[in-house]
């Protein structure tokens, strides 16, 4: 049986750092005006922008620019993710102004649609198509489009807006007739243009509406050559495009749940398999450079300044999640929790909410953050939907069951069988005269993996809760109920299990955390330091070779935890070398934001140091 998330209504994400990253979302969502998100779409319409007939003065011109400039051949893909993650947090949270902005957009794409015939709604020409099928070299116009379906098919699946499925269903009549058109004269044409997303798209929509047409373009659509290479064994993405080959994985993942037919798994699986299994990984699930994987365990030869483009991090989460609902496989959940830390959040500007496009991996890199209206980038799309994700990733209901995937401060209600269930989990912080102080674990360090959960139920049966115990958890989670110690919990298959009659109860769970060395792969005697599933960066602007016992990084790190006013009272995860040739301090990855930083170090052997 497959896990079933908690639908989006029934999950508030609390105060606390992921809040605060969502909420700088919220507000860049907001903040971006309205034409400026339609003005490709205007354009393509032929409606004259307001004020824009004649531009005086070009600097000044209010448009956006970048990949949404009208010279750029991508323009107007950013809409579609605007589009999307506007809808994930209406669906999530009452934002009346922001879904008031949402309906507007949409309706101006259906006043748009009507101008351009009454199917067309691109905001790119549909001559970008005929182009594709003469070969002649065009900047991925159904990547271009599969945002802006995307979009749509998000606002009516999570908000039912009606104009948005109507908008969609003209134009799916323009995309039976062009696939028919060049089914005999250029059927590699189909296959062109970035059209990864496309499979999975049209299956959504297969679903969503039952209608022949969608259930055509699925079969146009699935034929993928990735798909073949992939049945053949073996390593079937060296040197790929990254990002244009992970939403294939998507459209099989989709086609597995509509139809049941296991050669999709079975696709989805080798797909997880030569990405992720045979090849290996950055520290921080990256696994390309310049936008192209990397081949397996050759990760060295390619630290520079574009390495983990955010594209291909948001969608391996999204991968990994297909994965983790089917088998519950708690690896998944791990690789999912080390993504969000090591890329959704390392990736967003902790103060501005804006986008790096890659991660660099080499010594003394800085991340070169996007401006707000002058870039949109890729990976400004895929940024404002990952901040909107964190509520579909935390909790699970299977039969009689609830499951914890990430410890994130929410709060859930759900109905099972046995009843209805609401629950929070939080940093379990503690109240002494207004003042807010963590609990004490392991020689009174202060952790972020202290956690309280409140379960209340009006169920009468037992139902079990399972908590995921993560990889990097070092010995024994502790667990107390209602202030006991609980001793006899079952842990199986990387779960703690606690099956019970549950009423009004107070769980407090404690993962022991320490840090450790993880090699780099391809090079001997690299190494990047990561505390639970933070990648810890060094505040250097050069290697800088660490001496001592790398199977205790503890012997030469001296843990910095000064009081703080901001997400935690305890500042956490940093750390000061000791005892080196050179000593430096250490912040998580996703902590850095302007300062030059490394993440792989040269280490010194015992020889060589003394």
């Amino acid at each position: 049986m497959m896990l079933k998330r908690f639908s989006l209504p029934d999950v508030r994400i609390l105060p606390g750092l992921f809040h605060q990253r969502m909420k700088l979302n919220e507000n860049y969502l907001m903040e971006l005006d309205s034409v400026c998100l339609l003005q490709n779409f205007y354009l393509e319409a032929g409606i004259i922008l307001p004020d824009q007939q004649v531009l005086p003065d070009p600097a000044s011109a209010r448009l956006h620019w970048g990949w949404e400039a009208p010279s750029c051949q991508l323009r107007g893909h950013f809409l579609g993710h605007w589009l999307s993650a506007a809808a994930s947090l209406c669906a999530n949270e009452s934002h009346p102004q922001l879904r008031a902005k949402l309906d507007w957009i949409v309706s101006e794409l259906a006043r748009c649609q009507k101008l351009n015939g009454g199917e067309w709604v691109g905001s790119i020409p549909e001559k970008y198509f005929t182009l594709m099928a003469t070969s002649q070299y065009i900047w991925s116009p159904q990547y271009t489009m599969h945002k802006t379906i995307m979009g749509l098919k998000d606002v009516y699946d999570r908000l039912g807006n009606p104009v948005a499925i109507e908008i969609l269903d003209h134009l799916a009549d323009w995309y039976v007739r062009w696939v028919e058109s060049v089914s005999t004269s250029a059927p590699e044409a189909v296959f062109s243009g970035e059209q990864a997303g496309m499979l999975e798209v049209w299956a959504d929509l297969l679903a969503l509406t039952g209608k022949e047409k969608y259930r055509f373009l699925t079969k146009a659509y699935e034929g993928n050559a990735l798909f073949d290479r992939l049945d053949a064994g073996g390593d079937a993405l060296s040197d790929d495009h990254a990002n244009a080959s992970i939403p294939v994985s998507h459209g099989a993942g989709r086609l597995y749940e509509i139809t049941g037919d296991e050669k999709w798994m079975r696709r989805m699986e080798a797909f997880w398999k030569t990405a992720v299994t045979d090849r290996g990984m950055f520290s921080t699930t990256g696994s390309n450079a310049g936008e192209f994987w990397i081949p397996p365990h050759s990760h060295g030869r390619y630290l520079c300044g574009t390495d983990q483009e955010f594209c291909t991090v948001y969608n391996m989460v999204r991968t990994a999640e297909y994965l983790y609902r089917w088998t519950e496989d708690p690896s998944y959940a791990d690789y999912i929790e080390r993504a969000i830390y090591n890329g959704f959040l390392a990736q967003q500007n902790r103060s501005t909410g804006m986008p790096t496009y890659f991660l660099p991996m080499a010594p003394g890199s800085r991340k070169t953050w996007g401006s707000r209206t002058r870039d949109f980038w890729c990976c400004f799309g895929t940024m404002v939907q990952a901040q909107t994700l964190y509520p579909e990733l935390i909790w699970y209901a299977g039969e009689n069951t609830v499951t914890v995937s990430q410890y994130i401060p929410s709060e859930a209600k759900i109905h099972l069988s046995a009843g209805n269930v609401s629950l929070s989990q939080a940093i379990h912080m503690k109240n002494y005269n207004n003042q807010v102080l963590f609990d004490e674990h392991g020689g009174g360090h202060v952790s972020r993996w202290s956690l309280r959960f409140t379960v209340k139920t009006d169920a009468a049966d037992a139902w079990c809760l399972k908590l995921r115990i993560p990889s990097w958890c070092a010995g024994s989670p502790e667990v107390s109920l209602n202030g006991q110690p609980v001793t006899d919990c079952i842990s199986r298959g990387g779960y703690i299990h606690l099956s019970r009659v549950w009423s009004d109860d107070t769980l407090d769970l404690f993962f022991p955390s320490t840090v450790r060395c993880e090699p780099l792969e391809g090079v001997p005697g690299m190494v990047s330091l990561v505390d639970g599933p933070l990648v810890l960066a060094g505040l250097t602007e050069t290697d800088r070779p660490l001496r001592g016992d790398l199977s205790e990084p503890s012997s030469f790190l001296l843990p910095e935890i000064p009081h703080t006013y901001s997400t935690f009272v305890w500042q956490q995860n940093t750390y000061r070398t000791l005892n080196q040739p050179e000593n430096f301090r250490l912040i998580p990855l996703c902590d850095v934001t302007d300062e030059p930083y490394t993440i792989y170090f040269s280490t010194l052997t015992q020889e060589s140091s003394g």
